[in-house]
């Protein structure tokens, strides 16, 4: 194999879910510890080696078709975007980490007095900006054509069949989680908990102006749950997932035919089967007490857990009720790696699988 086969061959093992989701969590927290090496032009210099990779592979045929589907062009542009921004807001926040240490006053606070008019500073401004957006939408149009197919077909779905970019995320949920959790309970916890910010976590720091240091936890559950969770899933689903919602590496041909075996076990099946050497009872209680149990001690317990140890400064600022909401909310956002990682080890498909009520865990 060829130097270049061989790069390939290792970014396609790379990319496969496991491997892609542990990489951007240890990335994100090394890079959150060592951010000094990057947030000022080392950002810069890696953004333009990622940009230059992605560039060379559009020169791989498979990479080329999936990369310039009209659908999926503008997804190539978030990855960049979301990359630079995020740069330029962990730049800023250690920027002024480093004057608040020193005494000096924030960038925000400096530039706060040197104050301008809306008329005519500001209006031009955004003239400008609507000049330059609506030319580059207009060159997009003309050269990029709407992704527009025949009328839907009821006797011939597309393959993949695949949701709007940003419900991709949660199209990949549901290789984990039951269509009735992934679907409907984890995104209207998404809403809620979004809502909910402002009053479970009112510490005023941070408020009007870039930081980390003083809002270490905060910011880290934040980025795990929009960079990871988010927009990592967004680009596997876009990118990785091919025919049968099957993985597919970065310069692998999308094959119809190719078979994936899932040898999907139930925690059930592990107690009362594997453990006990016993059959299944059929009394569904019965049967899924273990899992109830767990399930239980995951939302009930934990949270009186880590109030006692490593939240015990969250539970005495936030008392009692904030914090049993924030808790379970960031519990729940955990549950999706957790049950990621126990599909990926153990083939684990359901904690709790209670088919006579078509409730699954």
């Amino acid at each position: 194999m060829n130097p270049i086969g061989l790069v390939k061959s290792v970014i396609n093992f790379l990319s496969a879910p496991q491997y892609l989701v542990t990489g951007a969590l240890i990335g994100l927290v090394l890079g959150i510890h060592w951010r000094p090496l990057w947030t000022k032009r080392g950002g810069i210099v890696l953004l333009a080696l990622v940009g230059g990779g992605i560039g060379l592979s559009y020169l791989d045929p498979n990479f080329n078709k999936v990369a310039t589907l009209p659908d999926n062009v503008p997804i190539v542009g978030m990855i960049f975007l979301v990359g630079f921004f995020f740069w330029f807001a962990m730049s800023q926040a250690y920027e002024n980490d480093r004057r608040v240490a020193a005494g000096l006053p924030t960038i925000e606070a400096q530039d706060s007095q040197q104050k301008v008019f809306s008329w005519p500073d500001l209006v031009y401004v955004e003239l400008i900006c609507l000049v330059v957006v609506t030319g580059v939408m207009i060159v997009w149009s003309i050269y990029l054509k709407a992704p527009l197919e025949e009328p839907a077909n009821p006797t011939d779905s597309p393959n993949p069949a695949k949701a709007p970019w940003y419900f991709l995320g949660l199209q990949e949920m549901l290789v984990y989680f039951d269509p009735w959790l992934a679907g409907v309970v984890l995104p209207s916890l998404i809403i809620v908990g979004l809502m909910a910010i402002p009053y479970i976590d009112t510490n005023p720091k941070g408020s009007g102006y870039f930081t980390f240091r003083e809002r270490r936890w905060e910011i880290t559950i934040f980025l795990v749950g929009f960079l990871v969770l988010w927009c990592v899933l967004i680009v596997l689903g876009t990118f990785l997932r091919g025919p049968n919602w099957n993985f597919f590496g970065p310069y692998e041909f999308w094959d119809v035919n190719k078979l994936v075996p899932l040898n999907n076990i139930n925690l059930s099946e592990i107690i009362w089967i594997r453990v006990f050497k016993r059959q299944l009872p059929n009394f569904w209680l019965w049967r899924e007490i273990f899992g109830l149990a767990l399930c239980g001690f995951y939302l009930g317990a934990v949270p009186l857990v880590l109030s006692k140890t490593l939240m015990r400064r969250f539970f005495e600022k936030m008392g009692m009720v904030r914090y049993l909401i924030g808790v379970n909310l960031l519990l729940i956002m955990l549950a999706l790696p957790i049950k990621m990682y126990l599909r990926w080890i153990f083939n684990l498909k359901y904690i709790v699988n209670i088919p006579e009520f078509a409730f699954n865990i």
